[in-house]
Order: C-alpha cells, then structure tokens, then sequence
C-alpha cells in the first residue's frame, strides 16, 4: 500500500497545487497490573535502572504490556498491540540511551513489522517495511514499542475519536477527549502504561493532547530534530515526544538532534539562570471565547513567572488572527483533500464515507471549493516566519493558554458530526497553537494547573525558531516550582 507521512499530507497538497498531592473528589481508580512499582519512574530513570542491573528490559516491557491490558478497555489508546515484537525485542537487551524502556509509537509513523493506518480504515492492514525518521532514531536509541498509539484520520484534527479503533477517552474523565492529534499517545503516558510516547504537532497535537492529560509536551522548532521533508510550501509538522517529565523530552530531544539547519543545543539538564521577559496574551482575536477557569490558569502562570523573577507584560497579538486561522484551515484542508485521494488509489475505489471519514471528505470539500485562493494562502503563510520573528524583538517568550477551554466531551468533535458544528468547535478550541506551526517556532505546554473538577488546564510558553534550549530550561524551573509529577488521573496502571 501507499507510504504516506503526515509532513506530505499537510503540505497544503503539493501535488494538488515538589510533588503536590493530587485533592480529587473522585480518589483515583487505580488498576492494578503485574510488575507495580515500574509505572512512575520516567525513561531516563528506567535506563539507569536498567544499565545497573537493577531491572532488566524484559521485566519492564511485561509490566508495561500488563499496565496496557489493564487500563486499553477503559481509553482505548492502542490502535495496534505489538506486545509480542516488545517482547521479542526487550529479550535481546537493546542497548542505547533508552536502552530497554518501553514506549509507544504513533500510527501516523511507521515502526518495522508494526500496522500503519493513519487512524483510517484505509489502510486497514497496511504493515510498515521501514522505520519512519524519528522512530528510527528512537529504535537506535533501544526503546521498545508496545503498541501503535491512536490518532484521529491522519491526524487532521484535534480530538482522538477514529471510526476505525473508536474513540480514546481522557485519564482523568472517561467521559472527556484526550486531545488530539497525539490522543493515544498522550493516554496511555497519563495513565502510566509507558513513561513517554511518540508524538507529533501539525497544528498543535503535541501540546493539546499533553494539556489535555496534564503531562509536558514541546513541539521543536522547524529543523531541531531529525525528519523528512515533505516538499511541502509550508512544513507544519515536527515530531518529538509526550511526557511525564521535562528532562525526559530533554534526553529524547538531545537523541534526536538534526544539527543541519539548526546549531544543537544538546542535553539541557536544569534550568538557566538568565531571567526573561514573558508576553502574556489572554485575547485569541478570533470569535472563540477563553473560559473562564483557563483564563484565571494562565494568570496564574504569569504570576508564578513573576515570582521566579522575570518580567511580565500584558499583550496582544498584532496579527489579523481571523484571517490566520482561514488561511491555515484551508492549507490544512489540501492536505486532508491528498489524503483523500491518496486513499482511494491505494484502494483502487473512489472515496466515499465507508472509507474516508465525512470530516476528512468536509475538509477535502473546503478545499475544492476554494482552491482559487490557496496561491496566496500559501505566499501569506510563507511570508508569517518573519512576522512571528519579529514579535520577539521586546521580549523573550510569549506566554497564551494551550487551549481555550477544558478537555472536550467525546463526540463533540467527532468525525462523523455535523461538519459546521465541528469546525467551529475545533477552530475554536485550537485558537493558539498554529502559529508556530506555520512560522516554525519551538513551542511547550507546561502542566501547571487543574481545574476545580480535576481536569488538567496546560499554560504554553512560546519562543523563537531556535529556542528549544531556552523553552527547556524554563520548563525545568517551572517544573521545580510547582512539580506536576504526582497528580494522578482517576484512571491509572500501577
């Protein structure tokens, strides 16, 4: 069957043109599994347990499959169970930085011997010959995949509720989505089942679903990290990782370093002692409306930044935001209309709702009806890198909400929904992160905050193409300030 990537696709179709106790109402489900005791170290921890002796991959592996099995019936995080290749693997003793530590791979990225799907019951049965890149890297590094974690149909929106595994739900509520498009991904570390995941960020996907389920998420600059290149006009998505802890991303960034169009910043392993001056933006400047207990988060944010010492100022984005978002929506329209039709002649049948989800086929529809205008789409968004850039030169980092409100109720933006009805939901909720997907700038979400009701609410802290260095030692110092390790969803393995 047709390889695909997802940088191809959301080319815009260029072939078409301190450990703070957790008080919930609800004490925490725990699951039980075999091998308790694994599920809250993070990967660095276990490599080093694992290169002293003091645990062997295959011990870890197990525990892990046991945590899926325990937990997969309730969030349904695992597009495809790769327990026995795991085993297989863990028992050779991989060696590398992440030598033995278990982890899950997403289904828009191939892992060797593994089902790619892209989320679609298109390529239902569509087994990988190849590593994609990163996973690659991250095989050489000596993970251990147990799975392929879902996403929604090629990864075109922001909940992760695909027709062909089902719905993911949230940790921390059932009845909530863990975002998208790195759902799975994001789950199945919340829940504990592995210490870190594969993710990617297209439009935000790594730092939605990482506030979705309280967990840190960077999306590296444009370039950082190793990747193929799509061709596309405008490259919008990296990958990287989800993760319980920042110096987990850390070590995995340092792994995957280009160090082509970039310098690498190598291992950064605390935080720096310059202080900075943060931009805070509350107003998204497009019709979709901050709730309330977001809002007061970020405030928060702000004041624990002033705390540590850096210098705040309130601002506002000098950008027509309405225009960005159409303009993005339409680019990532052309890819969801490549997508289509690299689906149908994969299998030899034109594209219809039994195969290619009705959002999908919505979205390749917008496209059709507005290609006129994607020429200059794509020069504007060309054109954004040195816009976004030069929003940079009073201040260091530009603080905003991930998202404008708490996770979302499953099938709110579900794929088979009324189109009108889920694109609004959708535009709105992702009012802030694809600027820098478009300019190609470093980006993190930082779980700082919980609502009222115990869901996660993620403050995100934005630099320049290039900052990933500066975004992680913030992070650190942000982690030490007020550590996130601790809280717990309802739903856990252990």
């Amino acid at each position: 069957m047709t390889t695909m990537t997802r940088r191809r696709l959301l080319a815009g179709g260029t072939t078409l043109a301190a450990f703070l106790p957790f008080a919930n109402a609800c004490a925490p489900a725990t699951v039980m599994a075999a091998g308790a005791g694994s599920a809250e170290l993070d990967g660095v921890a276990m490599a080093q347990m694992i290169a002293r002796g003091e645990t062997t991959s295959i011990q870890l592996t197990e525990a892990a499959i046991a945590r899926a099995e325990a937990v997969n019936p309730q969030i349904n995080a695992l597009a495809t169970k790769t327990f026995d290749l795991a085993r297989t693997r863990a028992a050779a003793s991989p060696a590398g930085e992440f030598g033995g530590v278990p982890t899950a791979i997403k289904d828009l990225d191939n892992w060797k011997g593994a089902p790619t799907m892209y989320g679609s019951r298109a390529f239902r049965g569509n087994l990988a010959e190849t590593d994609s890149v990163l996973p690659g890297r991250w095989r050489d590094a000596g993970v251990v995949v147990i799975g392929k974690s879902t996403t929604p149909e090629m990864g075109l929106t922001s909940s992760t509720e695909p027709l062909v595994t089902g719905a993911t739900r949230n940790p921390w509520d059932l009845s909530r989505s863990p975002g998208g498009s790195s759902g799975g991904a994001a789950a199945l570390t919340s829940a504990r089942v592995v210490p870190f995941a594969h993710a990617s960020d297209g439009g935000g996907s790594i730092r939605i679903p990482a506030a979705c389920c309280g967990l840190f998420g960077l999306k590296p600059s444009r370039g950082a990290l190793v990747s193929a290149s799509s061709g596309a006009p405008v490259e919008l998505s990296v990958d990287h990782a989800v993760t319980r802890t920042v110096r987990d991303s850390a070590a995995l960034f340092a792994m995957a370093e280009a160090g082509e169009s970039l310098p690498k910043i190598g291992k950064i392993t605390g935080p720096s002692s310059r202080r900075l001056k943060v931009a805070l933006v509350t107003e998204t400047g497009t019709d979709a409306q901050l709730d309330p207990e977001v809002r007061a988060a970020t405030e928060q944010a702000a004041d624990l930044c002033r705390e540590l010492g850096h210098e705040v100022i309130e601002w506002d984005l000098p950008i027509d935001a309405r225009k960005f978002q159409d303009q993005f929506i339409l680019f990532w329209a052309a890819g969801a209309a490549q997508f289509m039709q690299d689906a149908a002649a994969a299998l030899g049948v034109p594209p219809s709702p039994e195969i290619i989800e009705p959002w999908t086929l919505g979205l390749a529809s917008l496209f059709g009806e507005r290609q006129g205008e994607f020429a200059e789409t794509v020069a504007d968004l060309q054109a954004f890198s040195s816009i976004y850039a030069s929003w940079f030169e009073n201040f260091d980092v530009l603080l905003t909400p991930t998202v404008t409100k708490l996770p979302p109720k499953i099938g709110e933006q579900a794929p088979d929904g009324d189109f009108d009805t889920v694109m609004k939901s959708v535009t709105d909720y992702v009012a802030y992160t694809p600027y820098m997907n478009v300019s190609g700038a470093a980006s993190m979400n930082v779980p700082l905050f919980w609502s009222e009701g115990g869901l996660p609410i993620g403050s995100m802290f934005s630099g320049r193409q290039g900052d990933d260095g500066l975004l992680l030692a913030l992070a650190y110092e942000l982690e030490q300030a007020r550590p996130w390790i601790s809280r717990r969803p309802q739903l856990l393995a252990t």
